[in-house]
């Protein structure tokens, strides 16, 4: 949920803090998590395993279930989310992805493959659980740092994925088949770790502690541990020792109203966007994630075609894993910049995206393999760069 919503989480997070002083096992938890679920040597290498005889598939038939039933689910995943706290909608993610990868190694035939497609649809836009869940258990002032090592765990195990797939197959000579029994191995690790992330007491919209209630807390003195008592007196209330775990329990159960929460969403939407820097870069950052999907999809087959895997060998894994580790080492660096990205970031975003554009245009126009994966490089290096700018 990082994005025009961050603010308001920031703010109420901030009023509630619950979980400061353990920050450390979610979020390690979190990024064993992150970093197995994207430990998935075969990647690389999906678009030639679809293309084997024993599938019997061709490129067109490959992908398009995907997209749909990735845009399908987005807006119902993250009013999900939200409403289920988080922890059931990555437990989702982990099952999808293990269901996918299953399919992918078990099942043959069109029917089958799109099946697994809308799976890992699912898998796919279920990311908002795993980006978001770490910010309803740590305080606001942790969020910077937790967010890095999330992002961090995911890119990681991207990179470890990629060149472990590619030196299987470059050096060792494992099949597919293989590096994809490697993939669920690793999903199926990261499902058995999102079991111990522990359940998040609050969310964004439809589970948060209220103005009246911190007012309440306030006036009588909560503490982590207990509610001060009220000192006996004239119009006191009687003596009361609420614990902290019971408050938390009241709240939950009381019930949640869905006309107020969509008319909070629809206050938001019009907020955030009545500012013309936010809906620019809104706007450029569902373009430029739609051309991202499309690119990173159809990569594979573009590079097929140049030259046809079965001919020669080819070098998916360590293009991916050098994209990826160049990527973050730019996010690094872009983020120990000063500048001031108000005053500076549209000229960058108008600059950077058209070399974007002259990237993609390159790779596709001119049919060569090494000009090919150069140009993905470049393309992905300054999408990382772009997102964390206008994050």
């Amino acid at each position: 949920m990082a994005g025009p919503w961050g603010g308001r989480l920031a703010r109420r997070s901030s009023r509630a803090g619950d979980g400061g002083c353990c920050w450390a096992l979610p979020t390690g938890l979190l990024c064993a998590y992150g970093f197995f679920c994207s430990v998935r040597p075969s990647e690389p290498f999906l678009t030639r395993y679809l293309l084997e005889p024993h599938k019997n598939l061709s490129e067109t038939q490959i992908y398009p279930v995907w997209t749909y039933s990735y845009l399908a689910l987005l807006f119902p995943v993250f009013l999900a989310t939200d409403y289920l706290r988080y922890k059931p909608v990555v437990l989702l993610q982990g099952l999808s992805l293990i269901i996918t990868w299953f399919m992918l190694l078990y099942t043959q035939g069109l029917r089958a493959v799109q099946f697994l497609e809308f799976f890992y649809g699912m898998g796919t836009a279920t990311d908002i659980a795993y980006y978001s869940y770490i910010y309803s258990v740590v305080d606001v002032n942790l969020y910077q740092k937790v967010t890095s090592y999330c992002r961090s765990a995911t890119l990681v195990g991207y990179t470890v994925g990629s060149a472990s797939g590619q030196v299987l197959v470059s050096v060792a000579g494992w099949s597919l088949f293989s590096l994809n029994v490697i993939s669920l191995t690793s999903i199926s690790i990261a499902f058995g770790t999102a079991w111990f992330l522990p359940m998040p007491q609050k969310s964004l919209f439809f589970h948060h502690v209220s103005s009246q209630q911190l007012s309440w807390e306030m006036k009588n003195g909560l503490s982590q541990t207990h509610i001060a008592q009220f000192p006996q007196g004239k119009g006191a209330p009687p003596r009361t020792n609420i614990s902290l775990p019971f408050l938390l329990q009241s709240m939950q159960e009381q019930k949640v109203d869905i006309v107020k929460v969509l008319k909070d969403l629809w206050q938001d939407f019009l907020q955030c966007y009545s500012s013309r820097t936010m809906l620019c870069w809104s706007v450029w950052w569902a373009l430029s994630t739609c051309g991202y999907f499309q690119v990173i999809n159809y990569a594979q087959g573009l590079w097929e075609m140049v030259l046809p895997s079965h001919n020669t060998e080819i070098y998916n894994g360590a293009v991916e894993a050098a994209s990826t580790l160049l990527g973050a080492v730019a996010v690094f660096v872009v983020g120990h910049i000063k500048t001031s990205w108000a005053m500076w970031g549209e000229v960058a975003l108008a600059l950077f995206s058209f070399l974007i554009a002259a990237a993609v245009y390159i790779m596709d126009t001119v049919r060569n393999i090494w000009v090919c994966y150069a140009s993905y490089v470049v393309f992905r290096i300054i999408y990382m760069l772009l997102i964390t700018i206008a994050t």
